[in-house]
């Protein structure tokens, strides 16, 4: 998973000749659906900043920003709305694809002097801010574990002559069995759960670098009795999709697939607590966009509107984010705080 992802040439989120994002991509996130989604977070953003004390300098780092949309919308809602957090914002995209970056760039042109990119490694310490990412987690590769036999094996991948095929054998680390130890995970036999150990490092690392502020996380999962307890998870949720279609075979064309996971939240929790930070909520995003003034951002776009057309689709990409069933009814949002 971690080289049919991110491999430096052939790897799905590296590769220039791919479109990813969008109806002509493989997936579209929220930012690409409407720009109520980061419209509205930037409102949210200026919330924090206030609760943080209006610093004269804050810093958001944005990790997995894709092409730039949600950065783009953000810094120009700050700008012509909230111009004392815009002055005060630091803009760090924080992105492993080579083709995103340089996509991102061009998006962002207009704001070259508020936007940096880095490697969250070469962050340094952040006093005061937030890190925010949308679907970043559920790309992190996984192990699969099944009970095999009554005993723990991992799901490896080898080569036949008909391609890739998954085999058992002994897990690679002890900090699997550790993390079914820790989490009480009950195995039954034949069932297979996927375990995120990357996601645990790279909350480390934003723990690390982050001594005052928030960490946002929008994905799609479920707490971890309903991930790992669930019958129709009994084979885990590990997916692959190819222009908006599942794709059967997760280890087929490699390089050509989304590959994706659904996120462990009581994992993300329990992480969190031990590097000191306390979540605060972890609401289902229609209902946390609404809380937050989704409507009121709707009807500013309305009476900006100055055709008929553009009102249609401002609402019509509205449903996608608040009517049940819609996109953002199957997204969470966890908020965690460290004060």
């Amino acid at each position: 998973m971690q080289t049919a992802l991110y491999d430096p040439l052939v790897g799905y989120y590296n590769r220039p000749d791919l479109i990813r994002w969008g109806r002509a991509g493989d997936y579209r996130t929220s930012p690409e659906t409407s720009e109520l989604f980061a419209a509205t977070f930037a409102g949210h953003f200026a919330a924090i900043y206030r609760q943080l004390g209006e610093p004269s300098h804050w810093t958001i780092v944005e990790s997995g920003a894709g092409n730039g949309q949600f950065a783009s919308v953000v810094l120009s809602k700050f700008q012509q709305v909230y111009p004392e957090v815009y002055k005060a914002t630091r803009y760090i995209i924080n992105d492993v694809s080579e083709d995103a970056r340089r996509l991102s760039r061009e998006n962002l042109v207009t704001f070259a002097d508020k936007v940096e990119y880095s490697g969250l490694e070469q962050i340094g310490k952040i006093d005061l801010g937030l890190f925010f990412s949308n679907e970043l987690v559920d790309a992190f590769p996984v192990h699969l574990l099944t009970l095999e036999d009554g005993a723990v094996r991992e799901l490896f991948v080898d080569l036949h002559e008909d391609g890739f095929k998954f085999v058992t054998r002994p897990v690679s680390t002890s900090k699997l069995t550790e993390f079914l130890v820790q989490h009480a995970v009950d195995l039954k036999e034949g069932q297979i759960v996927e375990v995120n150990l990357h996601v645990s490092d790279w909350l480390s690392s934003v723990a690390e670098k982050l001594a005052t502020g928030f960490v946002i996380t929008v994905d799609y999962g479920f707490e971890q009795e309903e991930l790992y307890g669930a019958p129709e998870r009994f084979k885990g949720t590990l997916r692959a999709f190819h222009q908006h279609q599942f794709v059967g075979n997760v280890l087929a064309q490699p390089g050509q697939n989304d590959i994706t996971a659904s996120v462990n939240w009581t994992q993300i929790r329990m992480v969190g607590e031990r590097l000191g930070l306390t979540c605060t909520s972890l609401t289902r995003l229609d209902q946390f966009l609404l809380q937050e003034g989704l409507l009121e951002e709707l009807q500013r776009r309305l009476d900006a509107s100055t055709s008929e057309s553009e009102r249609l689709r401002t609402t019509t990409q509205a449903r996608e984010m608040i009517l049940p069933g819609g996109m953002a009814s199957h997204f969470q949002v966890m908020v965690q705080k460290r004060v």
